[in-house]
C-alpha cells in the first residue's frame, strides 16, 4: 500500500476506527496507512479536535459513538496497593460495569485522569499485561494508594452491586476511614 497523505489518511483511519470490533493500537494503524505511530498520534489529535468521539485506551484506540451503551455512571473512591490492583478491575468487571479511568488528585497538576476503558476479565489481562511489558507506574502510587475510578453499567443495581463487591474486598474508601 502507498503512503496515504494527510486529510485522505485521516479519514482512512477514521473508518477503521468505526468499523473495528476491537481496539486499533497506534502501531497497527500505522502500519495499515504506511506511516511512523507519531503520525497516527497527531492524526488522531487532529480527528479528535475537529470532535470525532475517539479515545486513546490502553489496549487502543476506539471509536465510541455507536458503543455508548451504559446508562449508569458512578464515580467511587479507592484505595490499595498497586500489586492489588489486578483483583480490583477483575472485581468490578465481573460484577458487570466498564471501568473507564483512574484519575488521582497531583499536588502539582491537580486531577490526573487516565483511560482504562476494560469491561472483561481479558480485556483487564491485556491492561496488566501492557503495564508488566512497559514497567509503567500505576497512578495511584503518587497518592499513596488513593484514587478515583469511574465505573458504568447499563443499570444502577449493577454499580451498587460492584460498590459492594469493593467494600466487601476493603478497596472502597468511605467517609469513616
Amino acid at each position: 500500500m502507498k503512503k496515504l497523505l494527510g486529510e485522505q489518511r485521516r479519514q482512512f483511519l477514521l473508518k477503521k476506527i468505526k468499523t473495528s470490533d476491537k481496539p486499533l493500537t497506534g502501531s497497527e494503524l500505522a502500519g495499515l496507512a504506511n506511516v511512523s505511530r507519531q503520525v497516527i498520534v497527531g492524526d488522531m489529535t487532529l480527528l479528535k479536535a475537529k470532535g470525532e468521539p475517539i479515545i486513546a485506551t490502553s489496549q487502543g484506540y476506539l471509536y465510541l459513538a455507536d458503543r455508548i451503551t451504559e446508562v449508569a455512571s458512578r464515580r467511587i473512591a479507592c484505595r490499595h496497593e498497586g500489586k492489588d490492583t489486578e483483583q480490583e478491575l477483575k472485581l468490578l468487571v465481573q460484577a458487570g460495569v466498564t471501568v473507564k479511568d483512574v484519575s488521582i488528585e497531583h499536588p502539582v497538576y491537580g486531577e490526573l485522569t487516565a483511560g482504562i476503558h476494560v469491561s472483561t476479565a481479558e480485556e483487564v489481562d491485556a491492561f496488566m499485561k501492557r503495564v508488566r511489558d512497559t514497567g509503567a507506574s500505576y497512578l495511584l502510587e503518587l497518592t499513596e494508594g488513593t484514587h478515583l475510578h469511574t465505573i458504568t453499567a447499563h443499570d444502577n443495581a449493577t454499580l451498587e452491586k460492584a460498590v459492594s463487591e469493593m467494600r466487601d474486598h476493603g478497596y472502597l474508601l468511605e467517609h469513616n476511614e
